[in-house]
């Protein structure tokens, strides 16, 4: 529960910070793309500062952020979702609560020529 918060935080700072490049580019105010700026870096340093298993963490964050930034959309800029928005968001929901509610008990999914992160050495 404590992590789903997070994220939440995470993806209100990510499409605030956006919100606020976008009002500066397009009302020509430096304010706004710095205050953008400070937002953006709030939300990089939250949702990389705890120790998750990034892939998965992302999964559910980009659900998290597609709500969150259409909720921003309607709301702040009233645009109306279109149905191929609808759609493709159920999709991502439908990932995000697949990665959210799969217990990941079982052995992860070897990739050809990967060898981890551990592993990674300098190619010419």
């Amino acid at each position: 529960m404590r992590e789903s918060l997070f994220l939440l935080l995470a993806a209100a700072l990510e499409v605030g910070g956006d919100a606020l490049v976008r009002f500066g580019l397009r009302n020509g105010r430096w304010t706004g793309l710095a205050a953008g700026a400070l937002v953006l870096f709030g939300y990089g340093l939250s949702v990389n500062l705890p120790k998750w298993d990034f892939g998965r963490l992302m999964g559910v964050y980009i659900a998290l952020f597609f709500l969150v930034s259409q909720g921003v959309a309607v709301g702040v800029f009233g645009e109306r979702l279109r149905a191929p928005t609808l759609l493709g968001g159920l999709l991502i929901l439908a990932g995000g609560l697949l990665l959210s509610l799969w217990s990941g008990k079982e052995q992860p999914i070897k990739v050809a020529g990967s060898q981890g992160p551990a592993s990674v050495e300098a190619r010419d």
